[in-house]
């Protein structure tokens, strides 16, 4: 069975759906208010993933004067492996270009190998370390960085 993914910008009725995603894969989650917020924020580029409508991953970026500060990038449990974060992310990045953001950043933590591996065939390299950055467990994180040459 051929299933259909399609990226697109998250809207309202995506929230329940993206609050799921986002309790399952993070230990503090975020909550549904929060994403009404950022949806109503124009500094904020939030998109989402769906497989069949079903929507199985979501992330988002902040413009900061030019610099792109990635989060929440999430792919449900059952749909991981499948290079659909990257396609996401690939997406995120050009849509993010689009309205002048010429650098991206984002912190990962130094134990989840797939997705820094994701963030490096994307062009981000590790720039630092932010210790004890994470909670539930404590855990220090990779400062990455993609950089306009």
């Amino acid at each position: 069975m051929n299933r259909r993914l399609v990226i697109r910008p998250m809207a309202h009725e995506d929230i329940e759906s993206v609050s799921c995603i986002e309790a399952e894969c993070f230990s503090m989650p975020w909550s549904a208010e929060a994403y009404r917020k950022v949806l109503e924020d124009d500094k904020c580029l939030y998109l989402v993933a769906t497989l069949d409508s079903n929507v199985v991953g979501m992330c988002g970026v902040v413009n900061l004067l030019g610099e792109g500060d990635i989060n929440n990038v999430a792919v449900t449990a059952a749909e991981r492996g499948q290079g659909i974060a990257f396609v996401m992310l690939k997406e995120l990045i050009k849509r993010g270009e689009e309205r002048g953001i010429a650098d991206f950043t984002l912190e990962v933590r130094v134990s989840n190998q797939a997705a820094i591996h994701t963030y490096e065939k994307l062009g981000f390299v590790s720039e630092g370390i932010r210790p004890k950055f994470y909670e539930k467990p404590m855990e220090d994180a990779m400062i990455m960085w993609r950089r306009r040459m």
